[in-house]
């Protein structure tokens, strides 16, 4: 059965020019070359991508780094756009933003970045390929993720994890410093 043509997935939206777009929310991350600039170039950057909106972005936090490697703390925040990418071509897009903002992209696992950007959520969706999970798998334990995404979309619902407001309970926020500027 055909769907109704005014029926769109929840997260999806139409754009001016009548085609769908998705609702998605991208981390960003920088402990290296300037961090603050870095996630600032990483906002501009994601509003320079062809059929793509930047809707929104969070402040900026400033908060430790995790995993073994000894790194300086990390710049953290989340922006909202809409885009008409499929998942995978999102996420090559994204590795393309960081190549030009010098990330070695065979890089050690968790260790120190001049730009790291995640896809958190696409939509509604639930996706997996060899190269992308959605959500994000490591959202629930992230302070660094979820209180930027909490200040751009309180009322979220994470599929397959539950609500925002109820995950944003069960993370330590206390490293979490918002900057100015």
């Amino acid at each position: 059965m055909p769907r109704h043509p005014h029926r769109h997935a929840v997260g999806a939206v139409i754009d001016h020019a009548n085609s769908v777009t998705n609702r998605v929310y991208i981390g960003i991350g920088s402990n290296l070359a300037e961090p603050v600039q870095q996630v600032k170039a990483g906002f501009n950057a994601l509003a320079g991508l062809p059929q793509t909106t930047l809707l929104q972005t969070s402040r900026l936090y400033g908060n430790p780094p995790m995993g073994p490697v000894p790194q300086p703390d990390y710049v953290n925040a989340v922006a909202a756009i809409d885009t008409g990418y499929a998942p995978d071509v999102l996420l090559q897009a994204l590795k393309a933003i960081e190549n030009q903002a010098g990330r070695d992209l065979n890089g050690q696992r968790w260790g120190p970045r001049p730009l790291d950007l995640d896809i958190l959520l696409y939509g509604d969706s639930q996706y997996r390929s060899d190269t992308l999970s959605i959500p994000h798998p490591g959202m629930p334990e992230r302070a660094f993720v979820l209180y930027p995404l909490a200040e751009i979309a309180p009322e979220l619902m994470i599929p397959g994890m539950g609500l925002l407001s109820d995950l944003i309970k069960k993370v330590d926020g206390s490293g979490m410093v918002p900057i100015e500027g």
